[in-house]
């Protein structure tokens, strides 16, 4: 047997996720806590308008506002078109430059499953001579960075690291439904953490403005902070879920190694 969740169900799940009461939700949305328990007992379906506008006001990710159309029998608001399509040339060019423009520092961009979508010749660099296996379209970026093959034994603080890119995560399946992700996030956290002499332990502090990446290439200790950058106001599931890294060299040593590898 079948069993379809309604709108209100949905609705309901968000606003507890978001820890919010009835009549909060109802103030945000300028509406009352009757209709919204109405709306979420299933004594009264919102239109259109007004399931957009809980879900703006819940901050539900594009791709569940779908959902929240779907379940409440409307279309689809937003669209879902493939990175290669023509009418996603511009974006492609403008990611290409900001990547390009940011180099020699590392920088990349992944979708909502981490899979690299573009990146430039500073992530080229940090992953040379990492084996194939892991380097065969897609790219995972949280694969590659934990894998006992890939990064992780070149990263000296990589438990504290791994721990920060484990709670970006957990918070992100938190906040949206994704069974990908949860699979993704499975597969990487069941990975040994092998600890080196040296290598920096989870609570020691660190002398920087933000948890550092700390990592070696051809003999040198590179450090990073990392900043991550998201569209505003997407119209489009694909974009809403493109996400804009880059690494920052934290110390005078690490810009002055990478500019002298520049051509």
């Amino acid at each position: 047997m079948t069993t379809t969740t309604s709108v209100g169900d949905l609705l309901r799940t968000w606003r507890q996720r978001r820890g919010i009461s009835q009549l909060e939700l109802a103030g945000r949305a300028d509406s009352s806590s009757r209709h919204i328990s109405f709306i979420e007992t299933g004594r009264s379906r919102p239109s259109e308008e007004m399931v957009l506008r809980l879900a703006d006001r819940l901050d539900v990710p594009v791709r569940e506002r779908n959902s929240l159309l779907l379940a409440a029998g409307y279309a689809p608001h937003y669209a879902q078109t493939p990175l290669d399509d023509p009418s996603m040339g511009t974006l492609r060019e403008g990611l290409e430059r900001l990547l390009t423009g940011y180099e020699p520092y590392p920088a990349l961009v992944v979708d909502a499953t981490y899979n690299v979508v573009a990146a430039n010749r500073g992530i080229a660099m940090l992953l040379d001579g990492l084996p194939e296996h892991l380097l065969t379209p897609p790219l995972n970026a949280m694969r590659i960075t934990l894998h006992p093959e890939g990064l992780a034994p070149r990263i000296r603080n990589l438990k504290q690291w791994r721990g920060h890119l484990l709670a970006q995560m957990e918070r992100q399946i938190a906040l949206a439904r994704s069974a990908p992700l949860r699979a993704l996030y499975d597969e990487v956290a069941a990975h040994p953490v092998a600890g080196r002499p040296g290598d920096a332990e989870p609570d020691e502090p660190v002398p920087y403005i933000a948890l550092p990446l700390l990592i070696e290439h051809d003999g040198h200790l590179l450090s990073f902070v990392s900043s991550i950058a998201t569209f505003n106001t997407p119209m489009d599931v694909t974009v809403a879920e493109l996400a804009i890294e880059t690494f920052l060299p934290a110390d005078p040593a690490t810009v002055k190694y990478l500019r002298s590898l520049s051509p």
